[in-house]
């Protein structure tokens, strides 16, 4: 196995599938068992998840809402979809634990690195849900942060494409694909892998991002094993 602990960052988007909002129960099956394939494999799995799919803080915050609130209530939106996900997970017999970087002890854990560490130590798949806890941080930046926290070996962002093109593939016809980029090639071409809170905490602490198609059937397998999926960032 390439590697052994790995941080999963999901879209909120992704979990919708053909619908206009909310969640898809097929898609959040398919994305379950691609888990657990992993899971039995011996790879320790860390997951977070966003919330686009039910509430986006910096698009209420155009609409005229205060972006602090907007912000936290988005952050709420990954604690349910980090639910939903939990629940798909345990209805297939994966052990979970959910950790939120906002407090609430009705439904899950607070963040402790160290009791997160203990469950991916002990085979459980650990969410962590609410983002980091902050205003004016993404999931890809909770992501990167959670990835370097409990040192994990690799960041792999699940997308609805292949990897990292040279322009927009769904409206770029001629649009090519990187199989490999640096991290300073992405920046310097202003390639849109993560935004750059997040990018640049991965470039600091030469922490590798893996984007690939999480919708294809085995590709979180294969990519796990060290096969050539999608697009590797790396120093």
């Amino acid at each position: 196995m390439k590697y052994k602990r790995i941080l999963l960052k999901l879209s909120g988007e992704a979990l919708m599938g053909d619908k206009q909002f909310g969640i898809d129960n097929r898609r959040l099956a398919q994305y379950a068992a691609e888990i657990k394939a992993v899971a039995e494999l011996g790879v320790e799995v860390a997951i977070v998840i966003g919330g686009g799919n039910i509430f986006r803080g910096l698009q209420a915050a155009e609409g005229g809402m205060d972006r602090v609130q907007g912000d936290y209530m988005g952050m709420l939106a990954t604690v349910i979809n980090s639910m939903a996900l939990q629940s798909a997970l345990e209805g297939i017999g994966v052990l979970t634990r959910l950790q939120s970087a906002i407090k609430m002890e009705a439904i899950c854990e607070p963040f402790i690195r160290r009791r997160a560490v203990r469950h991916l130590e002990k085979g459980r798949v650990v969410i962590f849900g609410a983002g980091t806890g902050n205003p004016y941080f993404t999931t890809d930046t909770a992501a990167s942060l959670r990835a370097i926290e409990i040192e994990a070996d690799v960041i792999l962002k699940g997308t609805r494409v292949d990897g990292i093109y040279t322009a927009d593939p769904e409206k770029d016809k001629t649009a090519t694909r990187y199989s490999t980029l640096t991290f300073l090639e992405a920046y310097e071409r202003n390639l849109q892998v993560m935004d750059m809170t997040a990018f640049t905490l991965c470039q600091e602490n030469k922490l590798p991002i893996i984007v690939f198609d999480m919708n294809k059937a085995g590709n979180l397998s294969k990519v796990v094993k060290g096969e050539e999926v999608g697009t590797l960032v790396t120093m």
